[in-house]
């Protein structure tokens, strides 16, 4: 794995980087469409057209964010990543925060699964997870955004443009 002549992430990495993050933003935003599914599956209750057709997306969109990050990783291993900007106890909990979402990243969509076909407690764990996500979210968002008002370095950038490596 390369990483001490890397400058930036590579275009395919970039592009993975904000699909997924698109992906996943659809999933936070419609993801009630799935509860309603399930809870009104439980209750024979009749599913209206929309909330069919958004369940039925919160699906897909689940699945296609696991085969995103499986390609993301791959590529990951493959090509590698530039070195982390500046040192110390920052770029380890940067680091630390990353692995959290490449841990969300995976285990969201299948315990998503595991819910819709086995039910509880996947079900439950998996809704669990979507203030966790915020949270990270929130967190990542705003160190990108004081690396590139505050700190005036290269690290949003590097999510931007593609670099050498």
């Amino acid at each position: 794995m390369q990483t001490a002549t890397r400058t930036g992430y590579s275009l395919t990495q970039i592009v993975l980087h904000w699909a997924i993050a698109a992906l996943v933003l659809f999933q936070l935003v419609f993801g009630e469409s799935m509860a309603e599914a399930v809870e009104a599956a439980e209750e024979g209750e009749a599913l209206s057209a929309v909330d069919q057709t958004m369940a039925s997306a919160h699906y897909w969109v689940g699945i296609a964010i696991l085969a995103l990050v499986a390609v993301r990783l791959l590529v990951r291993i493959r090509t590698g990543a530039p070195d982390a900007i500046g040192e110390g106890l920052s770029t380890k909990i940067a680091a630390g925060l990353h692995h959290l979402f490449y841990l969300l990243l995976v285990l969201v969509p299948v315990t998503g699964l595991m819910g819709f076909y086995l039910g509880d407690p996947w079900g439950e764990i998996h809704e669990v997870s979507k203030p966790v996500f915020i949270v990270l979210i929130a967190i990542h968002a705003g160190a990108a955004l004081f690396h590139a008002v505050v700190l005036r370095d290269e690290t949003l950038k590097r999510m931007l443009r593609p670099g050498r490596g």
